[in-house]
């Protein structure tokens, strides 16, 4: 039988956004839509992707979706996502934790911050209104 993992994705792997097929392609299946606990910041890649940190002080709920993957499809999905972001632990705001698309540091330098939205789909249509 194969080992399934929850992943909590923040960005383009989301439903219906462009990397989302990379999900589907493993045989991933939606779980829900949640929030992580208070501790995450946000940024913005060039507005092509977006970037969470977790970080000490100044953390906000970010919106997530839970997926359930197999495991073997985990490296897949990684290798097809953008520079600069990993998997690694995320607390969601019931405490649980899974892994979750994180951001490395470096890559948020000089980059938009755009913890204030919340996440991403928010950002995205603040994007388009301005």
């Amino acid at each position: 039988m194969t080992e399934i993992v929850y992943l909590a994705v923040n960005g383009t792997l989301m439903r219906g956004l462009e990397l989302n097929p990379n999900l589907l392609a493993v045989g991933a299946s939606f779980v829900r839509e949640t929030v992580t606990e208070p501790s995450y910041r946000l940024w913005s890649i060039n507005d092509c992707h977006p970037a969470m940190l977790r970080v000490a002080d100044g953390g906000v709920a970010i919106a997530v979706e839970v997926w359930a993957i197999p495991a073997d499809g985990i490296s897949q999905i990684l290798l097809k996502e953008p520079a600069g972001l990993c998997v690694g632990k995320v607390r969601l705001a019931d405490g649980e934790e899974v892994l979750g698309v994180l951001g490395e540091a470096i890559l948020c330098e000089g980059q938009r911050e755009i913890t204030e939205w919340g996440g991403w789909r928010k950002y995205l249509v603040a994007l388009q209104r301005s």
